[in-house]
């Protein structure tokens, strides 16, 4: 169990392990994922939501972290980037995809990027251009779009190939 404090006020799972966070509620998920319970893939870009670099999963859905209370999570089931793949010897098929297409030029957002990817391809397995470019809202200031989207269609494939 990844305890933060000893009598925790709002529980939730954090990649399968229960968690706890005992303090303000209105605290960004994002401080408690990084900075309580040290995971370090969930990334800091803008605070204000836009850019994506803190989205992890809720519940199966990309919410952005910087921008959701820790009492947003309560009972419920967070993921990030350190528990999207299946196993150590598996990969999630974006991730994948995405070092097969070398898709990351500096990096920093494709956590992200990944995430809301994973997102898109569990909820439309066959996303075209458009759905890609409607659902695909986080900021590359590298400007890997290109490879981004290559990399999904890439996913795509992976996934109903069952990688």
């Amino acid at each position: 169990m990844i305890s933060i404090y000893s009598c925790g006020m709002e529980t939730f799972s954090v990649n399968g392990q229960p968690a706890e966070f005992e303090g303000d509620p209105a605290t960004p998920l994002l401080w408690v994922i990084r900075d309580h319970i040290g995971l370090k893939g969930t990334k800091f870009g803008c605070g204000i939501g836009q850019c994506g670099a803190c989205t992890v999963h809720i519940d199966g859905r990309a919410v952005r972290s910087c921008m959701t209370p820790v009492s947003g999570a309560a009972g419920k089931s967070v993921t990030t980037i350190e528990g999207l793949a299946p196993s150590e010897e598996k990969l999630h098929p974006v991730q994948l995809a995405w070092l097969e297409m070398d898709v990351p030029q500096c990096g920093y957002c494709q956590a992200g990027q990944i995430m809301a990817a994973a997102e898109l391809i569990a909820s439309n397995p066959a996303p075209d251009d458009d759905a890609i470019d409607q659902h695909m809202t986080n900021i590359c200031r590298c400007g890997t779009y290109t490879r981004i989207r290559k990399a999904i269609h890439r996913a795509s494939e992976l996934s109903a190939e069952g990688s």
